[in-house]
């Protein structure tokens, strides 16, 4: 067995003759688990977090999004289906047409995005978002508004007494004279058949409709859409790739993540930041580290006189302690992670009375990561390696053979 690896094992795992120094290395191998325990449970309770946010915007985003490269629309022809479905991995695929309108009820109005689509819209998405009432029915000028939209403007769910108009623009160039509002805008009518939540942002801000009623508002020509939304089976990025070569250099396409680029920002941000508070709050509790090693020094000079005469270098009895420092904080980091791992499996698995609640029927979400795991393991080690060196620079030559 390696020398300097056997004498910094005897130091880690027998007691010193001064109380003192066991306390204050008992104190250190305390910070080290609660500070990596923290650190994964923290990690892991955010990539629950993480997800559960995530999880509202894959109810209405579908995998891949095809956007046209030049204007608002596209002309999507038999061709280009054909193409979409010789692809392979592209389940199904779904004409829409996006457009900012205004809804009016009575005298309230608001602004919203219109969503047109058609009947092959995942009727999975469907099912997950509808709150009320049901589905537009085919050749129906109906509406699915948003739960917050629906407070706002008093809207209830196939009620015929509520005379809902959706008005758009008419498209037109350079500046244009208008005697009367309907001159100046398309409107038609349209009955609410259900209501539907997905999260705050979208339940205010968009309607859904029939691809038609969309198509017949706006004045698209057949085959004219603002995009297309794909369902896929296997590799996105592979689809992704292929759906490019098909179509060149007309399209755009966004992934799901692409689609929430500052959702998944903002979300990597704040991870960021959680990490790198509960680092620093880990390299403080590292210094009782390096206190403990240097007073492990001091009580063994006599011992390391001892070992100087008998040819080990100053080298080799820094290594000393220098490996008991390092085994230490990856032991404690070990038995911290273990801790951890307990206590998130409890917050998924266990009973309800033994997890935190965020709401009486909510747990706080968490989840298990082999690469929280792995950030942590790592960050201890280079912290432990770096405290042990630190506290071995004091260790010279005049120490070890200054016996007095």
């Amino acid at each position: 067995m390696n020398f300097s690896l056997y004498i910094a094992k005897r130091y880690l795992f027998t007691k010193s003759k001064n109380n003192a120094i066991n306390i204050i290395s008992i104190i250190a191998a305390f910070g080290v688990i609660v500070g990596s325990a923290s650190l994964f449970i923290v990690l892991s309770g955010f990539s629950g977090l993480k997800d559960f946010s995530l999880q509202f915007s894959s109810y209405s985003d579908p995998d891949l999004k095809l956007f046209p490269a030049y204007g608002k629309s596209l002309m999507f022809t038999d061709d280009d289906v054909s193409k979409l479905k010789q692809i392979e991995g592209v389940v199904s695929f779904s004409k829409i047409i996006e457009e900012r309108v205004v809804l009016i009820n009575g005298t309230k109005n608001k602004i919203l995005t219109l969503k047109g689509v058609d009947e092959n819209y995942p009727q999975s998405t469907i099912d997950s978002m509808l709150h009320e009432g049901e589905w537009m029915a085919p050749n129906m000028n109906q509406i699915v508004v948003g739960w917050d939209t629906s407070t706002a403007l008093s809207i209830g769910v196939f009620d015929f007494s509520d005379a809902l108009k959706i008005y758009v623009p008419k498209p037109g160039q350079g500046q244009l004279s208008f005697t009367s509002l309907k001159s100046a805008y398309n409107v038609i009518n349209v009955a609410n058949s259900g209501v539907f939540s997905i999260n705050p942002d979208i339940d205010n801000s968009v309607i859904f409709t029939n691809y038609d009623t969309a198509k017949q508002l706006l004045g698209y020509k057949e085959n004219q859409v603002s995009t297309i939304e794909i369902s896929t089976n296997s590799d996105i990025d592979t689809i992704k790739s292929a759906i490019e070569t098909a179509f060149g250099n007309e399209v755009i396409l966004k992934t799901r993540a692409q689609l929430n680029d500052a959702l998944y920002k903002m979300l990597n941000t704040e991870n960021l930041a959680v990490y790198l508070i509960f680092t620093l709050i880990l390299i403080i509790a590292l210094f009782n580290v390096i206190g403990a090693i240097i007073m492990m020094i001091l009580d063994q000079k006599k011992n390391l006189n001892t070992l100087y005469n008998l040819g080990a270098s100053i080298t080799d009895i820094r290594r000393i302690f220098f490996l008991q420092g390092t085994l230490m904080t990856l032991v404690g980091g070990c038995i911290g992670v273990f801790i951890g791992v307990i206590l998130i499996c409890n917050q998924i698995y266990g009973p309800q009375a033994l997890k935190i609640m965020l709401t009486p029927s909510l747990a706080y979400p968490a989840r298990l990561s082999f690469t929280n795991f792995f950030v942590v393991i790592i960050t201890i080690s280079i912290l432990g390696i770096l405290a042990s060196k630190i506290a071995t620079k004091r260790i010279t030559k005049s120490l070890v053979t200054h016996n007095s």
